[in-house]
């Protein structure tokens, strides 16, 4: 007798018979959510509002998928950090049983590796392969610079790190690296074709190493899927749901994984919010969730507009903003929450009245009952914190700060500080090493011979000590700066002067040492807005002093840490998270949108987007301040016009208030 196999199915019995389920679905979610976790076949963009409760949604769609009779193992949840779909999966299975655990979740990469150890025979490589982190990435490519003759002092050529950001751009947002260069680092203009040799080099010793970095996880997925049609099917066929988070954060490559993954199906939902769309720079194209609906015909776009977290005041305000956006889902975003103080808008003099009022404001709601950890100031670059940290260390707050560096851990910051500690202390051997090593050809052995010499009583500053210098040390690079050190050690020098004639000397060191040097010298001039505050520099070194920088983000409570503290965050670093109390400071044309972003109406609407993102981090208060005058260094104007970003809004969703300082 003839036997006929039956094929195993990914399919079960499928059923959507509620009565059967054990989760009432239609009880514990809102008419969109539910609309969006009930959907089984075809399609899907949810766009989930800020607090419309996104991570909610996709929790309960994948315990429904499975109470429908969906194999567990068919469904595929992809985000952006591991420790999301951790999360989502464990509500899940909270909600529903071990079944939960057989879903395959993780971030992109971690998908991408796991199928390329699969496949790797496909593509040219062994499954054996190893994964360069960032700094090995960048290790290899200064071997290969060196190996090729670009690291030559005769030529400037971009460090390892920047190399790498070139090489990084390039393949996230699939454009040519000529062009990437002329975009973002255009003063290596001249150096396209030594660059690109140096990227074929990169890809030559990789593959013959058996090598990938990070990026190459996406990029060899794509080219396993794309070429690979059986490969495709297969997968195809065992994942039959695909999910996806953040979607607005996807770059080019992770949206063409999407579509090959897809392509026998087409079951795919993506959970995103195009308003919050603010991570170009790291290569997210904001094009992926705008055009979904034509990428996948068919496709049904469900709105999450119910609000979980901010008062209707507070969403009055943000509708407003994200409404004047050139492109968008519309969406307009209510609660249940009616009451509430509306957002306020907070005019003062200059840079310091801003930070003195905001550092007084977190004591006033502190008295009211406001923790320090529900209360965030939020701003727009990382240098815009320097003198607020100051005040709040002042004012003896407690805080931790994401996204950039502090003031005192930023190098350039640190190289400024070890000239003026030197002449303030002419024994603090550790900032004169560190000035001595920005010489040019002054080395770590001559350093150490030269601080040798101060601890036996030498003092540089003295000109009697020339003669010993000369013995010890070669060049003109030591003598010139010794030149500058002792004309600021001039007492009757405000600490702003000198901090000024500092600048005049160190700038051509930080072009030469920093390829992202402009951004740096920004931070400088923070800091000698700063130093002009001072009559006295002990005092000012003291201030700097008080706050030690804290511990890493991953670390920030370690053993002895105050367990209560006011968050400082970039926006950027902010996304995803709530305070019950935001301030969002620097409210000026030119610092926030930044002066940059006028190149593009792309870039003016990220921008755009970033504000509302920074907006709707506040649950029940929202403060935006501004300083109506401030004296912009780099382009040598005054900035005082209120961000356009204000432009039109209607009085009665802002509370106008003016800082005037007590006599």
């Amino acid at each position: 007798m003839k036997k006929i196999t039956l094929k195993k199915s990914n399919l079960s019995l499928i059923t959507s018979d509620e009565r059967l389920f054990r989760i009432r679905y239609r009880d514990e979610l809102n008419e969109s959510q539910y609309e969006a976790a009930a959907h089984l076949d075809g399609p899907v963009l949810v766009v989930a509002g800020a607090g419309t409760g996104k991570t909610r949604t996709l929790t309960y769609r994948v315990a429904r998928l499975i109470e429908q009779g969906i194999r567990p193992e068919s469904i595929l949840l992809l985000t952006f950090t591991r420790k999301a779909a951790r999360e989502m999966l464990r509500r899940a299975s909270m909600l529903l049983d071990e079944r939960t655990e057989r879903v395959s979740g993780g971030t992109f990469h971690s998908f991408a590796n796991m199928l390329l150890r699969q496949f790797a025979g496909e593509i040219g490589y062994s499954s054996s392969f190893t994964i360069l982190d960032q700094g090995d990435s960048e290790d290899v490519i200064n071997l290969l610079r060196t190996r090729l003759g670009l690291a030559s002092k005769s030529k400037r050529f971009p460090k390892k790190q920047t190399l790498q950001r070139m090489y990084s751009a390039s393949v996230n947002t699939l454009t040519a690296l000529d062009l990437v260069i002329a975009k973002d680092f255009p003063q290596f203009a001249e150096q396209v074709e030594e660059i690109e040799g140096l990227a074929r080099a990169y890809v030559a010793y990789k593959r013959q190493n058996n090598v990938m970095d990070y990026d190459d996880l996406l990029v060899n997925l794509v080219t396993l899927l794309e070429k690979h049609e059986g490969i495709r099917r297969k997968l195809g066929d065992q994942y039959r749901y695909v999910m996806v988070d953040e979607y607005q954060d996807t770059n080019k490559l992770q949206a063409r994984i999407v579509r090959q993954l897809a392509e026998g199906h087409n079951n795919v939902m993506v959970v995103g919010d195009d308003s919050q769309s603010i991570y170009s720079f790291r290569g997210a194209h904001f094009r992926n969730i705008m055009d979904f609906p034509k990428q996948f015909d068919g496709a049904r776009v469900i709105t999450l507009e119910e609000n979980y977290r901010s008062t209707q005041p507070i969403l009055d305000f943000t509708n407003d903003i994200i409404e004047r956006a050139a492109e968008k889902y519309a969406k307009t975003l209510f609660t249940k929450k009616d009451s509430g103080m509306t957002p306020a808008l907070i005019a003062m003099e200059g840079e310091n009245t801003q930070s003195r009022f905001i550092a007084q404001q977190i004591l006033e709601l502190r008295e009211e009952g406001v923790l320090l950890k529900e209360i965030a100031v939020l701003f727009r670059a990382g240098y815009h914190s320097f003198d607020l940290e100051i005040e709040l260390s002042r004012a003896n707050i407690p805080y931790v700060k994401f996204g950039g560096l502090k003031l005192m851990e930023t190098a350039h910051v640190k190289d400024l500080l070890g000239y003026l500690r030197v002449i303030e202390n002419p024994k603090d051997i550790v900032s004169w090493t560190r000035a001595l090593l920005l010489c040019d050809g002054v080395g770590p052995v001559t350093a150490e011979r030269v601080t040798d010499e101060i601890l036996q009583g030498l003092n540089p500053l003295h000109e009697s000590a020339d003669t010993r210098l000369k013995q010890m040390v070669r060049g003109e690079e030591i003598p010139v700066m010794l030149d500058v050190l002792r004309e600021i050690a001039n007492p009757s020098l405000a600490p702003g002067d000198k901090v000024e004639r500092l600048l005049r000397y160190y700038t051509p060191i930080l072009k030469a040492r920093y390829d992202d040097h402009p951004k740096r010298l920004k931070d400088l001039e923070m800091f000698q807005t700063i130093a002009e505050r001072y009559g006295q520099l002990n005092i000012m070194l003291t201030d700097m002093a008080l706050e030690p920088p804290n511990e890493s983000v991953e670390d920030m409570l370690p053993d002895g840490h105050e367990d209560e503290f006011v968050t400082l965050s970039t926006i950027h670093s902010a996304k995803g998270l709530e305070w019950n109390s935001v301030f969002v400071m620097y409210l000026v044309d030119g610092r926030f949108p930044v002066t940059m972003a006028a190149d593009s109406d792309e870039s003016m609407e990220e921008e755009r987007r970033l504000f509302y993102v920074a907006c709707t981090r506040a649950k029940q208060r929202l403060y935006l301040t501004y300083p109506t005058n401030i004296y912009d260094r780099a382009t040598g104007t005054i900035l005082s016009k209120v961000s356009r970003f204000l432009d039109g809004v209607p009085e009665k969703l802002l509370d106008g208030f003016v800082v005037e300082a007590e006599e």
